[in-house]
């Protein structure tokens, strides 16, 4: 599944009174700083990323910058513009196509949106992802009944329960899925790569938790309960 979202890297810049190495270009400071758009285009908190680090030009004394607290804001002097290659990533290791931006001196402010793609986000990532727009797979979900208010009767805390999914070693996952197979209802809505019965035989797959039958979510809440991992 490959979604789609609009990232705006927000420009500050001004010249401060500071001696330029280059005599015709003042020294300026400058500032970055991240978000994610919603639907509407409103500025959200770009907190789908762990982490953000920028690759600023080699001369800089320290040319590799990380920051792990939205908006990302990433502040340095200099006098020379350049381009910036600003690595977004949505776990420690994984990392979405870098964007390419433009740092100038033509304006003291300026915004720029560039678009990214989350290739096969976990079901976590989907949860923080749906509140800034759906997903290619909303489309295709079981127009179940009462749907559209459950999350806001829920019992238990799905956005736990994905995160805890999330933290399961393969033979405590593969318990899971098992519970997940023998508890489902017609209106669970599972993607799976391989169409089989069994889904321990199926590989990677996803749910959508907001369609679990009540019994299932009681289920699969008290065994994350028993490891630790919800309360």
């Amino acid at each position: 599944m490959l979604v789609e979202r609009n990232v705006k890297v927000v420009t500050d810049q001004h010249v401060v009174d500071k001696p330029s190495p280059v005599a015709e270009f003042p020294m300026r400071e400058w500032s970055l700083r991240l978000h994610i758009l919603d639907e509407d285009g409103n500025e959200r908190p770009a907190d789908v990323f762990t982490k953000v680090v920028y690759n600023l030009h080699p001369t800089f004394e320290n040319p590799v910058q990380t920051f792990t607290k939205p908006p990302f804001t990433c502040t340095n002097e200099g006098w020379g513009e350049f381009e910036i290659s600003i690595e977004c990533f949505t776990t420690e290791k994984t990392k979405l196509a870098p964007i390419i931006h433009d740092l100038n001196f033509f304006q003291e402010n300026y915004e720029v949106t560039h678009t990214v793609t989350f290739k096969n986000p976990s079901q976590a990532l989907q949860e923080r992802l749906r509140e800034t727009g759906s997903l290619p797979t909303d489309e295709d979900r079981p127009k179940k009944k009462g749907l559209a208010t459950k999350k806001g009767t829920q019992k238990h805390d799905y956005e736990k329960i994905a995160e805890a999914l999330e933290k399961l070693e393969e033979e405590d996952l593969l318990r899971v899925i098992q519970l997940i197979n023998e508890n489902k209802g017609p209106d669970t809505y599972i993607r799976s790569d391989v169409e089989v019965d069994n889904l321990v035989e199926a590989g990677e797959f996803s749910i959508d938790l907001y369609t679990m039958p009540d019994l299932l979510t009681t289920k699969l809440w008290e065994h994350l309960s028993k490891k630790g991992l919800v309360s």
